[in-house]
């Protein structure tokens, strides 16, 4: 018996709600709320599709060329994206996080990245996954363990659905105020404002299915700090939230996520909605990356609500 690709599993469960998470990269593996699969789930033999449910730390998307620098001294990182020649996710996609708390409703992971090729910084991240009554809570907390002032951003990548709704027939709503620009290497150029009625005004609502998106966004939370929703055409509706420091996402609508043929319709359309502190090329544009000074803590959190049709 071979363990999973994403190391020892755990699950944590409160009421209806049911969460299973990975070691490898804090990945959230499954998030069921009244027997309902609100994220794309994948088998213990495969990583990942798609880098599905990955936590992102100390950055997530791209990093041109690996390349930034820091106090006058240029920073290379290692490549881990060769066929765009970039430096991808951070640097915790493949390591696992070691469990320093466990209740029955929660679960805390915590790995550390300590200073190495293009990384001056020695950083601790824990994240604990919490199951509420309507869905999930994660939070993230940095400590700087090193000697210096550190930078970071802080991501994570679910793909989200709502049981076995055609994922083309979502709606997907928030109000989105600035795209990024992308060259071929999907690296920032600049940005744009969101106009009314244009191609990615989504305030309205707009079906998955129209849409064409691997973009990231600054987002202005509505209600309860809420960033985007989905909801079925049964009137279920999935809420993403972030705290102050979760202001950007990155939209994606992969044609080809990868499923077996008896899940969901094998392989076809997905939807990500990732919640990120910084925009691409952080490290470089410098745009809401976090200082954290020696010896000090920051911490955030993200988050699901759902409601089934039921209850909407």
């Amino acid at each position: 018996m071979h363990p999973p690709v994403t190391g020892p599993q755990h699950e944590v469960v409160s009421g209806r709600v049911r969460v299973k998470v990975g070691r490898v990269a804090a990945v959230l593996r499954s998030l069921e709320v009244g027997g309902v699969q609100l994220v794309e789930d994948f088998g213990d033999d495969v990583l990942p599709p798609f880098g599905a449910g990955l936590t992102l730390f100390p950055w997530p998307n791209r990093v041109r060329d690996g390349r930034w620098a820091h106090d006058g001294r240029t920073q290379q990182l290692d490549i881990t994206e060769p066929s765009k020649g970039n430096a991808s996710h951070g640097l915790l996609r493949n390591t696992e996080y070691a469990v320093v708390g466990e209740t029955g409703s929660g679960l805390e992971l915590s790995a550390t990245v300590f200073p190495q090729h293009g990384w001056p910084f020695t950083l601790r991240h824990t994240v604990r996954y919490e199951a509420v009554d309507d869905g999930l809570v994660v939070t993230h907390t940095v400590a700087n363990l090193g000697t210096q002032k550190a930078l970071f951003a802080v991501g994570a990548h679910p793909y989200f659905r709502i049981g076995e709704e055609p994922i083309a027939d979502l709606v997907v709503s928030a109000d989105l105020v600035e795209r990024v620009l992308l060259d071929d290497r999907l690296l920032p150029v600049g940005t744009e404002p969101v106009v009314s009625g244009g191609t990615f005004d989504l305030r309205a609502g707009r079906r998955v299915g129209d849409l064409d998106l691997n973009y990231a966004f600054r987002v202005r939370p509505s209600g309860d700090r809420t960033l985007l929703t989905v909801e079925s055409a049964a009137g279920a509706r999935l809420e993403l939230w972030g705290d102050a420091d979760f202001r950007h996402l990155q939209l994606y609508t992969p044609a080809d996520f990868p499923r077996p043929e008896e899940h969901h319709g094998g392989t076809g359309l997905a939807f990500a909605a990732e919640p990120m502190t910084s925009p691409p090329d952080a490290l470089n544009s410098g745009v809401d990356l976090i200082e954290l000074d020696v010896a000090r803590v920051w911490s955030s959190s993200w988050g699901v609500r759902f409601s089934p049709a039921d209850e909407s």
